[in-house]
């Protein structure tokens, strides 16, 4: 890695950005301004980075990207796969159908209720059958689908302990459907809670044609250029994983990019505990850091108004950002955002001669602006004379009210009432206030920090993690617990990991005080380094 020639993207809202790194030196970046389609932005970023680099196309070794596919295509409803929806539970879990709670149009946009089935079948919490599987009914179901989806998502009862009926499910789909049509097993995205595991399945199931075709085209863009790199996606704990193998699990993409960000400031500043600002055109990611990677959330995880149980980082995300919009009567500052104008800054900002006044607009008028950054195409200011009518009351209050803001921001997200270190990154970070920020030790912004997620992405190191449920009066522990590890190792091996330098990064035990006998959950997470 300290060799190696490699490229990595970060998709925003508003900039897409890219890095080459030769080593841990960056040889090239770029921000481009993100487009509605997202892969033809990072075809333009790396046309971009492939001009300024010089480098042969030939010596790059590893193209990563954090990629905002899966989760725009949730949250706008648009290119979802139709899904045919199995769930292993009758009679049992029959009061609560499958796609409750789900937003209607989100609902119709995978094909609606139609595609929907409860069979017989699941397993207890000790593994013993429920009832046998019904894999007549699920071949039934599977001619009744047929032609109407391309995609299937599959969730058991308990699956995440005992995932038999899950497997002979598939198999069945297999016979009935051929090999071609994607298979999500519930077991394989998140764990036990039924409902909340079984949203997570139908969410990934229905996202796998998006992850296909970004990945197609961004290995064809790469090919065509000459590079024979291996691609790799980066997912939301900050690691990152073989496109072939995020094609199956583009669920775990989800919340990716602020994930990457916060790789990319601990490599730029060698902190490894503290708290994350990335700052962008739209909005801010707040993110602890523990260890090196972002802290996970301990709550459920709403994507697009479901309800889900994937892993993810706790990030919080607010409405602040260069092209936030300040609203102001007098020298009284009335409101900040949520409104902003995004990529129409140089169009609309009172910097380039528009009409509203912005966070970048005030930066520029403190002074704290006061150059441009080479990775910009476009001048911080063209227009003087706009800023400077602005009035020194208006400025400061405005500057005071960011100020509080990000204050608020990291003291919700601090788990001590230490000051702790604040890291804060982005082309946004050239515009707020950095001196004297309550609950700080120090604030920092690295070399590079414009694009540090997308160095976060070239960090190149596998993530994966595995848990089981054991009965501990049945089997010792440590016993259980190196069982699961190496079913880790084996999801990062899968993931492009080279199994001898795979490292346990936690070890998780939960007891369920609800069921007979010592039964726990026990979860390992994992990391090692690419095997290519």
């Amino acid at each position: 890695m300290e060799r190696r020639v490699r490229v990595g993207f970060d998709v925003g809202g508003t900039f897409t950005d890219g890095v080459v790194m030769g080593g841990r030196e960056v040889l090239a970046k770029v921000k481009s301004l993100t487009t509605e389609d997202v892969t033809s932005g990072i075809i333009d970023a790396l046309d971009s980075l492939l001009a300024r680099s010089r480098v042969s196309p030939k010596d790059i070794s590893m193209v990563s990207l954090g990629t905002t596919h899966t989760t725009n295509a949730i949250i706008e409803r648009r290119n979802l796969n139709q899904v045919g929806i199995l769930r292993l539970g009758a009679p049992a879990t029959t009061a609560i159908p499958p796609l409750t709670g789900w937003p209607q149009d989100l609902k119709e946009g995978i094909g609606g209720v139609r595609n929907v089935f409860v069979v017989r079948g699941g397993s207890e919490y000790d593994g013993q059958d429920i009832v046998p599987l019904d894999e007549k009914a699920i071949a039934e179901a599977c001619r009744k689908m047929k032609n109407r989806i391309n995609s299937v998502a599959i969730t058991g009862v308990f699956s995440p302990i005992i995932a038999k009926h899950e497997e002979r499910a598939a198999a069945t789909v297999r016979n009935i459907l051929g090999d071609k049509i994607p298979i999500t097993l519930s077991h394989r995205i998140a764990t036990i809670s039924l409902l909340e595991r079984e949203n997570s399945t139908i969410l990934n199931a229905s996202v796998i044609s998006v992850m296909q075709r970004a990945v197609a085209s961004l290995r064809k863009a790469a090919k065509d250029r000459g590079i024979q790199a291996d691609l790799f996606i980066v997912q939301n704990d900050g690691t990152v994983m073989l496109a072939d193998y995020a094609v199956s699990y583009p669920i775990f993409t989800i919340a990716s990019g602020p994930a990457a960000s916060v790789r990319g400031s601990v490599y730029l500043s060698g902190i490894e505990n503290g708290v994350v600002v990335d700052i962008g055109g739209t909005s801010t990611d707040v993110a602890y850091i523990v260890n090196g990677f972002p802290r996970e959330s301990s709550i459920t995880v709403n994507i697009g108004g479901v309800k889900t149980n994937i892993r993810c980082p706790d990030l919080l995300s607010i409405a602040l950002g260069g092209g936030t919009i300040v609203k102001s009567h007098n020298d009284e500052v009335t409101g900040l955002g949520p409104e902003s104008v995004g990529y129409n800054l140089v169009r609309l900002g009172r910097s380039f001669g528009g009409p509203l006044t912005t966070v970048h607009d005030i930066a520029v008028a403190t002074g704290r602006l006061r150059e441009k950054l080479e990775v910009f195409e476009t001048d911080y200011l063209t227009n003087e004379a706009r800023v400077k009518s602005l009035s020194p009351g208006l400025v400061q209050n405005a500057q005071l009210a960011v100020k509080e803001i990000l204050e608020e921001a990291i003291d919700k997200m601090k788990t001590t009432a230490k000051a702790i270190p604040a890291i804060f990154i982005g082309g946004g970070a050239l515009v707020v206030p950095t001196e004297d920020i309550k609950g700080t030790s120090e604030v920092l912004s690295p070399k590079h920090f414009e694009v540090g997620g997308a160095i976060g992405t070239t960090i190149a190191e596998i993530g994966a993690y595995a848990e089981g449920v054991v009965d501990l009066e049945r089997e010792e522990r440590q016993r259980a617990i190196e069982k699961v590890t190496e079913q880790a190792k084996d999801h990062a091996v899968a993931g492009g990991a080279i199994r001898e330098a795979i490292e346990v990064v936690d070890v998780e035990e939960t007891p369920f005080t609800y069921m007979p006998g010592k039964r726990e959950k026990i979860r390992v997470r994992v990391k090692g380094k690419i095997f290519r």
